[in-house]
């Protein structure tokens, strides 16, 4: 996991981020998190899985008859 460091950061500043997790029974570095998370990745975002399947369901769906193929692997030679 990724790991940032944030120098020159003000007492005021860091005395709010403090304060604002203990309110919302964090930690600090849980809080600075929680911040970054939804600045950089919104509730309203789309995400591609959810829209394809909303435009399938509105297209009246897709009834697809798929079969597993249970024909055993075949052994390869690497030699």
């Amino acid at each position: 996991m990724a790991a940032v460091t944030i120098r020159n950061l003000s007492t005021a500043t860091h005395r709010a981020l403090k304060q604002r997790a203990a309110e919302s029974g964090r930690s600090t570095e849980a809080e600075i998190r929680s911040i970054l998370d939804a600045a950089v990745r919104p509730k309203g975002r789309i995400k591609l899985g959810s829209e394809l399947a909303s435009i399938g369901r509105k297209a009246g769906g897709v009834d697809l008859d798929i079969t597993r193929d249970k024909t055993p692997a075949r052994t390869i030679d690497l030699e």
